[in-house]
């Protein structure tokens, strides 16, 4: 599929920030951070501004010229070897995302927990042992998913992936993505994310092909 893509910088935030919203308000985990139809639709755009926010800081943002698609990418550096004998986050990396959770709850929706719990146990099940590129979100919106769009996204930084040796990561927050991602090369590993009361996500891995 011939997809014009470009890397999006700041003039692009408002942009971004509209196509993840329309993207994510039908997914089942946007559902459960922000139960309530209307709730949902008046604060659900604050959380993708705060994810937009820190990767066009510290990653990288590929859009779809037409404004129909982006993938927000994030370099995770290895854990210091000492902290790294455990898969999961050290307790040090913990505490620190534990605080930066707080904060996002308080910036994007000071009475709703839920924001901050999301934040905590994502952070917990990111694997720290290995620097690689964190897929945080890929959002596409309604009315032209399913058209090959995620895949042309995603596709050119595992070739990039590939060619430097480095692993990628990502969460699938529905089950009908992950066979998309499989196609890709990830694979989910042994454990899941079950939100309380909520949906499940799947944290899935991906090593450089050769």
């Amino acid at each position: 599929m011939d997809v014009a893509i470009r890397r999006a910088d700041r003039n692009d935030r408002e942009l971004v920030v509209r196509v993840l919203d329309e993207a994510f308000q039908g997914d089942p985990v946007s559902g459960w951070v922000f139960p309530g139809e209307e709730h949902r639709r008046a604060t659900h755009h604050r959380l993708m501004a705060a994810f937009a926010d820190t990767v066009l800081a510290e990653g990288r943002i590929d859009l779809v010229e037409d404004g129909t698609a982006c993938a927000l990418w994030l370099p995770v550096p290895a854990a210091p070897v000492a902290e790294s004998a455990a898969p999961a986050a050290p307790a040090g990396a913990a505490d620190a995302a534990g605080d930066e959770a707080e904060t996002l709850r308080q910036e994007v929706d000071p009475e709703n927990g839920r924001v901050e719990l999301i934040a905590r146990l994502m952070a917990e099940a990111h694997p720290a042992d290995r620097a690689h590129e964190y897929l945080w979100m890929i959002g596409v919106v309604p009315g032209h998913q399913g058209r090959g769009l995620g895949t042309a996204l995603i596709r050119p930084v595992l070739e990039r992936c590939d060619r430097e040796g480095l692993p990628a990561y990502l969460e699938a927050s529905s089950p009908r993505s992950v066979p998309l991602y499989e196609r890709l090369g990830f694979a989910a590993l042994d454990r899941t994310l079950d939100l309380p009361d909520g949906p499940r996500m799947w944290p899935m891995w991906r090593e450089p092909r050769g």
